[in-house]
């Protein structure tokens, strides 16, 4: 019986697909309705191809319709491309006779390449539109893009194929290139100004015994696996300065080069900041560091000490600062988020940190915030005096039980001092209070667990008011003038990078 009834069932699906009137379509009327009024395709560097972003078309008619034409308004000469539910068309320009059936839709996506050239030389945009149809039943839906015009800096490609690269030790290389104090394009590249940003392909080193110099308002874009180096006796030098507005259009910041919102505050888009073994004489002022894999990386300097002020550190996949052996003078300093410490001071070094904020809310049950210790496990020698690690006015928080570890070996030195610092160290909490109550050698009026009370630390916002448990209870022996954003501290003081004041409604 099986066997009758099935070449039965499958005529009446014949003839039901016979009846069908799918394909038997009707002229637009322009009436299709869309997900958006308008595709700002974000910020794109001069001749470097821009994401993908997506229109839905939608039609609510109870009837197959066909679109005659679906074409970019500037034809051919567009720097826009589409791709129309697949199809390519024309170069991406122009679709012919696109159907949509009833209360269905169809997806757009567009991209483009663009010159600074090309766009409106008042406000650097392109724009464009996408054209459905023609006469009466036009609808147009209008494309932007922000053209920045850029300095690129990357590795010179070889007849071969190969790309230059810089010499590391052990006979190591890695993808980069020496900047060029005399380049015959760029002019000096060891001197970043705030005319152009810069996008940076592989490492940029800064050749030995020479300086790299950024000025205030300088904007930097790291590629993928790129990163900035600072080679034997050279230096570096950030003279970024107090901005007055959320823009930081004075300070000096260093990010990924993919600028769409979606990647604002992903870990890991770049290399580092590195300040190798050798290298002398640092001055940071007023930096900030996003989305890097180490935001600064300190190895065996040649002594000298490394000044840092006022710079911020946001989102690196490994550490936010990672010092070796390093000597390190810092003051209104924030880091927030990172893979496995915020700040990490290794293998000994002198380190001074004053009226500074740490904080990680990493996802992981092993991210510390501040991690101090005098070795690195198979080091020759394995361990390293720590002369010196002077925290004060200072904030250590985070969501993990203890975000601070301290990690010694006996035969060198481990000399620290905390001194009127927010800790949060919950684990063991009785042997951890009498700790840090009855150790004056290192430790001194701490706050012990309780909450500062950022304002937003998923935003980076580590701002406090009065509510606090950090709202003054600083030392004014200890006290820096103004705080990382410029204003007046009072007296006595609040803990951390940044002077209390009423968080914004």
């Amino acid at each position: 019986m099986r066997y009758l009834i099935l070449p039965f069932i499958i005529v009446i699906l014949l003839l039901a697909s016979a009846c069908r009137s799918d394909f038997e379509t009707v002229a637009s009327s322009g009436q299709l309705t869309f997900s958006k009024d308008t595709i700002y395709l974000d910020t794109v560097f001069t001749n470097i191809g821009s994401s993908t972003y997506r229109l839905k078309v939608y039609n609510t008619s109870k009837k197959d319709i066909n679109i005659p034409t679906v074409k970019l308004g500037k034809g051919l000469d567009s720097k826009y491309r589409m791709t129309v539910d697949g199809m390519q068309g024309n170069e991406g320009k122009l679709f012919s006779n696109v159907e949509i059936l009833a209360k269905d839709s169809l997806y757009i996506f567009i991209e483009t390449t663009a010159s600074s050239t090309d766009a409106n030389p008042t406000d650097f945009l392109y724009t464009d539109n996408i054209e459905f149809d023609a006469g009466a039943n036009l609808q147009t839906i209008p494309l932007v893009t922000l053209i920045q015009d850029a300095v690129f800096l990357y590795p010179k490609r070889f007849a071969d194929g190969t790309t230059e690269t810089l010499p590391l030790a052990d006979s190591q290389e890695i993808s980069g290139f020496y900047l060029d104090e005399n380049d015959p394009i760029n002019g000096n590249e060891l001197h970043f100004t705030n005319k152009k940003p810069y996008v940076i392909y592989g490492y940029a080193a800064v050749p030995n015994n020479k300086t790299g110099i950024f000025d205030a308002g300088s904007r930097v874009f790291f590629h993928t696996n790129s990163g900035l180096i600072v080679g034997k006796n050279a230096s570096l030098q950030i003279n970024g300065s107090a901005s007055n507005s959320t823009a930081l259009e004075n300070e000096v910041v260093f990010e990924g080069d993919r600028l769409e919102p979606e990647y604002a505050a992903v870990p890991g888009q770049w290399g580092a900041i590195w300040l190798t073994d050798g290298s002398t004489n640092h001055s940071i002022n007023h930096l900030t560091v996003k989305n890097a894999t180490i935001g600064l990386l300190i190895q065996n300097n040649d002594g000298t000490t490394v000044e840092i002020k006022n710079s911020q550190f946001y989102n690196s996949s490994s550490y936010g600062i990672l010092a070796q052996t390093a000597i390190i003078a810092a003051e209104n300093i924030v880091i927030n988020a990172a893979g496995t410490s915020a700040l990490s001071c290794s293998y000994g070094g002198n380190y001074t940190f004053n009226h500074s904020t740490f904080n990680n809310n990493w996802n992981s049950s092993s991210q510390l915030t501040v991690a101090i210790s005098n070795y690195i496990s198979g080091a020759i020698p394995e361990a390293k005096d720590l002369t010196k690690a002077t925290f004060t006015n200072c904030i250590i928080y985070g969501n993990n039980t203890n975000q601070l570890q301290l990690a010694q070996k006996s035969t060198a030195a481990f000399n620290y001092q905390f001194s009127n610092c927010l800790i949060k160290y919950t684990e063991n909490s009785t042997t951890a209070e009498y700790q840090f109550k009855t150790d004056a050698t290192h430790y001194n009026n701490i706050i012990l667990n309780q909450n500062p009370k950022f304002f937003n630390t998923s935003q980076n916002k580590l701002n406090i008011d009065e509510n606090s448990a950090a709202f003054a209870k600083g030392s004014s022996a200890y006290l820096i003038p103004l705080d990382i954003l410029g204003n007046t501290r009072t007296t006595p003081p609040d803990l951390g990078a940044y002077q209390s004041m009423a968080f914004p409604k």
